[in-house]
């Protein structure tokens, strides 16, 4: 399997830590220059799977960094990291905004969220992305590691998103069985997953039970809902 090539864009402060450790260790080529100079270079010899720009590090706002990544690599997914006196607003062109502090694993969850997964088993819908092969499901800065049963649920009802999947059909597909006069399991397990993947397994925005029918996975209106809380 090829590793994802990530351009980490961060300043040499002794009192800042350096995440080009973190990322090696989670399995990603970091390659790691000082300015947004020397990452102009970079990109005219390889060019980078996501390009991480810590600001912080460099005591300025990114602006002109990622104006310029961008000019020259429009597609080129962006993180930008800054400090709790900047601006997340002022996004200038970046894909996701890191404000300081956050956790390492919070970093590698964006970074999920922004490449392809590397062994063609993912599969998204709307912000849920699900690795069928890992069985780990990542929401937003939320990743979590499923059973080999839910991981099968949720890979149904991403590939029919938006759609009413019913109970018994799912039951089928889940279980492997013919046999579905009793699908008292499946309502279990479905409560399980909304727990794993649900801010609020009480009001549910992603998976909807359809009264008399089956189980919704309601991704648009879902980040809709989530925009307008933003």
């Amino acid at each position: 399997m090829i590793k994802p090539r990530i351009l980490l864009i961060e300043g040499k402060r002794t009192d800042h830590p350096s995440f080009a450790a973190g990322l090696t260790k989670k399995g990603y080529l970091v390659e790691s220059v000082p300015s947004g100079t020397a990452a102009l270079s970079q990109l005219d010899n390889v060019v980078p799977n996501l390009v991480v720009v810590d600001a912080s590090s460099m005591r300025t706002n990114g602006k002109r960094i990622c104006q310029s990544l961008h000019q020259k690599q429009p597609t080129l997914p962006l993180i930008l990291v800054i400090d709790q006196n900047s601006d997340p607003n002022d996004n200038y062109g970046a894909d996701t905004i890191l404000v300081l502090p956050f956790t390492m694993q919070k970093l590698i969850n964006r970074i999920r969220h922004l490449l392809p997964i590397q062994n063609d088993c993912g599969l998204m819908a709307g912000p849920i992305m699900l690795d069928v092969k890992e069985k780990r499901a990542v929401i937003d800065d939320k990743q979590v590691q499923l059973t080999p049963r839910l991981a099968v649920i949720l890979k149904i009802l991403i590939e029919h998103a938006g759609e009413v999947v019913d109970r018994k059909a799912m039951f089928s597909e889940a279980w492997e069985t013919d046999y579905t006069d009793d699908t008292r399991s499946l309502d279990v397990h479905m409560s399980w997953l909304r727990q794993a993947i649900e801010e609020n397994p009480r009001r549910p925005v992603y998976i909807k039970t359809v009264r008399g029918s089956g189980y919704r996975l309601d991704v648009e209106k879902a980040g809709k809902a989530r925009t307008k809380k933003k």
